[in-house]
């Protein structure tokens, strides 16, 4: 097999066979791929609208232009936005708020407690535990389109129907997964920690709050990340508890833009803009801390 030596800067000496170089080849062909319709989707961003047509075939923008961007955010007024065949009644800026604040509002909550829960799972001795965490992992076989309607009456029935704290309520208490995954690490760490804090006079929330929570930053982290963008994608139910567009999330306002076509066409220049905007935080959190999440999942077990 034809082979090639190449020596490294630090001095390690490396065989190139056939197959190493296959191997590059087929995950650049994966790669450009994966990134190929992220492209497609910047260049037509940067389209003006009225090129799109014309220049579909190059593979960069013949005139690039953040006109896109600004109509989208609301920075035109709605009469010339719809004058180059915009949507004048959809305003991404805002959007873009409710979908932070709804994934914030989320995030925070929602991990502070599962790591409660799994504290308790892990470490607090009571009648029942094992069959009642059995129980509750037990959960994760249940679809989740089954819970949308017993939700959906719950909701309406308190009177939380186009309101922020409808949209977050199924989502801001502990999951299966997130229980399962931090009480995977909760085990690892040594008793010997909780029982110096407890002869010190620390009550089991002050153990809890002041020892387990600083040293599984980690876990935490990467928990924060998963539920981040689980919450920053959601659709179905922002859509069918809001219908004020107002209230709209991100992804419902991609919804609503596509779905609205005053020149008889979908904008889509307009549409790629908005959807750069909702991928660049998703994107930007897998980049930066992706590595994380990854050493963090293989520490805890989890396959």
């Amino acid at each position: 097999m034809v082979s090639t030596m190449v020596q490294s800067q630090s001095g390690e000496v490396r065989r190139w066979t056939v197959g190493r170089v296959l191997a590059w080849v087929a995950l650049g062909i994966l790669i450009f791929i994966t990134l190929f319709p992220l492209w497609i989707m910047v260049k037509t961003a940067l389209t003006f609208p009225k090129d799109m047509f014309e220049g579909a075939s190059s593979l960069l923008p013949s005139n690039p232009t953040l006109l896109n961007f600004r109509r989208v955010l609301g920075l035109i007024s709605p009469e010339e936005n719809l004058a180059l065949g915009g949507v004048a009644n959809i305003n991404f800026a805002v959007a873009l708020r409710n979908s932070l604040l709804f994934t914030g509002t989320i995030v925070v909550l929602q991990t502070f407690f599962s790591a409660m829960a799994a504290y308790a799972f892990a470490r607090l001795h009571f009648p029942g535990r094992n069959l009642l965490f059995f129980l509750f992992l037990s959960a994760t076989m249940i679809p989740g389109a089954v819970l949308f309607i017993p939700n959906f009456i719950l909701i309406k029935n308190l009177g939380w129907l186009n309101t922020f704290q409808g949209m977050v309520a199924p989502f801001v208490l502990m999951t299966p997964f997130a229980v399962f995954f931090l009480r995977q690490f909760f085990l690892s760490i040594p008793k010997e920690l909780e029982e110096a804090a407890h002869l010190d006079g620390a009550t089991p929330f002050q153990i809890f709050w002041k020892v387990i929570l600083p040293i599984s930053r980690t876990p935490l982290a990467t928990l924060g990340i998963l539920t981040t963008i689980g919450s920053w994608n959601e659709f179905f139910w922002p859509w069918i508890v809001s219908k004020d567009p107002n209230m709209q999330l991100i992804t419902v306002a991609l919804k609503s833009f596509q779905t609205q076509t005053p020149q008889g066409s979908p904008d889509w220049t307009g549409l790629m803009a908005a959807t750069f905007l909702a991928v660049i935080p998703v994107v930007l959190l897998l980049v930066l801390l992706g590595r994380q999440v990854v050493e963090s999942l293989q520490f805890s077990g989890i396959k």
